[in-house]
């Protein structure tokens, strides 16, 4: 079984995540941020991760440290429980339609953190929550996953689909990028014979 559990402990938050790389998309979500949390609902869903969550932050403050940290902890859970990566497909790639939204994903299972965002919201906020701090979690996530993320929104109006376009991409994606291919057997899917940094 590829699972993975994390905790994170500072002044600012505390999070628990655990992880299985091959569920059913079952989810158990509670970072007390409603919106994150029904955008983390999507991840979990699409991806067929099954992802629970815990995070108890500074909300009073505003919402910052507990998204980011929650990038952080579920980034390294990822990480966890891919291992070193053999047999996985590595790449894929997705266009995710929601009503007038279209955003694409393009992903590499690499050990290489990086994160190509490209999405814009006209607006600060959908309901509570600020916009920028989408980019924030990606960030987070993408770095402590290993992941080269590349995210961009190619269309659309409404700033609730483009957020929700963007978690189901990266979920679809991620979901590909994970699997086992079954012709790679226990490689590690590189020339090098490993992957990372």
């Amino acid at each position: 079984m590829r699972t993975a559990s994390v905790s994170r402990d500072t002044k600012e938050t505390k999070i628990s995540v655990e992880i299985n790389l091959d569920g059913t998309g079952a989810y158990d979500v509670q970072t007390g941020v409603g919106f994150f949390d029904h955008m983390l609902e999507q991840l979990a869903r699409h991806s067929l991760i099954d992802i629970k969550i815990r995070a108890d932050g500074d909300t009073h403050i505003d919402f910052h440290h507990t998204v980011e940290d929650t990038g952080i902890a579920l980034g390294q859970a990822l990480s966890k429980a891919i291992g070193d990566m053999s047999g996985i497909t590595r790449y894929a790639d997705t266009h995710l339609a929601m009503d007038e939204a279209l955003t694409r994903c393009a992903l590499d299972v690499s050990g290489r953190p990086f994160l190509v965002w490209d999405v814009t919201f006209d607006r600060d906020k959908v309901g509570d929550f600020d916009t920028e701090l989408f980019e924030e979690f990606f960030r987070a996530f993408a770095m402590n996953g290993g992941l080269t993320l590349h995210i961009a929104n190619l269309y659309g109006s409404n700033c609730h689909h483009i957020a929700e376009t963007c978690f189901k991409a990266v979920a679809r994606t991620l979901r590909k990028a994970i699997e086992i291919d079954p012709r790679q057997a226990d490689r590690v899917p590189t020339t090098k014979g490993q992957l990372g940094g």
